[in-house]
């Protein structure tokens, strides 16, 4: 995501930041800094009726005009399919086009620049403008998840994970006079998944492809694939197949990707991103409830007084809290994470968009490792917050 060295070094002293969204994980972030209250200015359209002497306002031409404008937020809603935002809220900038206060709707999307204003950005929102504006946080793994029959093809990003194509074939039985008709239909169906592949994987922006899946249905895919890269000259799969891996999941579904990014062969090769830190935080929060409760936390009450007895180590938390409309939450949990942070804890804030985010969220969205148990706190039943 583009934005000024000036937006981002003066940050503490103003209220303005302006950045230009160049991917799908830029709208995110851009989503996720918007809350109620904020204004937001970028170009806009309107449709506005010119009449005539003659006409009646119902029959009059209608036009449609960009203009800058500026409202104030009172709602905002995420297209993950269109990497869109719409901001709903009032109109705070004076034209002929648009009354002041009337309501009105802005659509942000990649390559539209904005402008937010906020009365304060808090250390939450600055960390998510560096986050974005660093490319090597991206993790950018594409991965086919794949069965007889059924398979997924996902893009996972810093911030989002995206499944760009479902194929399905119906796949008759593997046995007897039926073996034949087996064998076309899987050869069709690989034939459809490769397209696929070819189609949505661009090598020059991803990591590594993950063939994926249970049993050895991806081992005979990639085996496919290989030889259909030959046959098609693809040259893009023949010059990258060093970054091609094989993984195990237990199913095509993208619940199953945070077994693909556990693969050491891929953590590898994305240890450094974002992504892969959420996964190996929540694989050792999991390991921990597991092994030693006590110094396992989850729940905005516990986590909460934990704190309070500066017991947590690492507070893994999605970025969902932080969207809140409630402020005086928002504001309490950015206090916790910059207390946690100033202590030398480590905080990490997941996105709710990838699949170790979803995982966190089941289990409330906060949790924390501790520095030493807290057995008695650990069986309390505490007040929700």
């Amino acid at each position: 995501m583009h934005s000024s060295d000036r937006t981002r070094a003066s940050l503490s002293r103003v209220s303005l930041a302006q950045v230009v969204p160049e991917t799908p994980d830029d709208v995110w972030h851009v989503y996720n800094l918007i809350v109620v209250d904020d204004e937001v200015e970028c170009t806009t359209t309107r449709k506005l009726k010119k009449e005539s002497a003659l006409e009646s306002r119902r029959d009059a031409a209608s036009r449609v005009v960009k203009l800058p404008l500026r409202v104030r937020c009172s709602g905002t809603e995420y297209d993950a399919e269109g990497s869109t935002i719409r901001v709903k809220g009032i109109n705070k900038t004076e034209c002929e086009e648009v009354k002041l206060n009337a309501h009105h709707t802005l659509e942000i999307g990649i390559g539209r620049g904005v402008k937010i204003e906020k009365e304060t950005w808090d250390s939450v929102d600055v960390r998510r403008l560096e986050e974005a504006a660093d490319p090597a946080a991206s993790a950018d793994v594409a991965a086919v998840l794949l069965v007889d029959g059924l398979a997924n093809i996902v893009l996972v990003g810093a911030t989002q994970t995206i499944v760009k194509a479902k194929i399905e074939t119906s796949m008759p039985r593997k046995r007897g006079m039926a073996l034949m008709g087996y064998e076309k239909a899987e050869s069709k169906f690989f034939t459809n998944v490769a397209a696929a592949v070819e189609r949505h994987v661009n090598f020059e922006k991803i990591k590594c492809l993950v063939i994926a899946g249970p049993g050895f249905t991806k081992d005979a895919f990639l085996d496919f694939l290989k030889l259909e890269a030959v046959r098609k000259e693809w040259k893009a799969i023949q010059t990258n197949v060093g970054r091609i891996i094989k993984a195990h999941a237990s199913s095509a579904y993208v619940h199953s990707l945070s077994e693909v990014l556990e693969n050491p062969n891929v953590r590898g090769l994305i240890s450094e991103t974002k992504a892969a830190s959420e996964v190996k935080a929540l694989d050792e929060f999991f390991e921990m409830l597991a092994n030693d409760p006590a110094r396992a936390f989850y729940g905005p009450a516990h986590v909460m007084a934990a704190h309070e007895l500066n017991a947590v180590d690492k507070l893994l938390i999605t970025d969902a809290v932080f969207r809140t409309k409630n402020v005086a939450q928002r504001k309490m949990w950015v206090r916790v994470t910059e207390e946690i942070a100033n202590s030398g804890g480590t905080v990490h804030i997941f996105s709710s968009a990838h699949a170790s985010g979803e995982q966190l969220e089941q289990i409330t969205g906060a949790a924390a490792i501790l520095r030493f148990p807290l057995p008695d706190l650990a069986d309390a039943e505490l007040a929700p917050l």
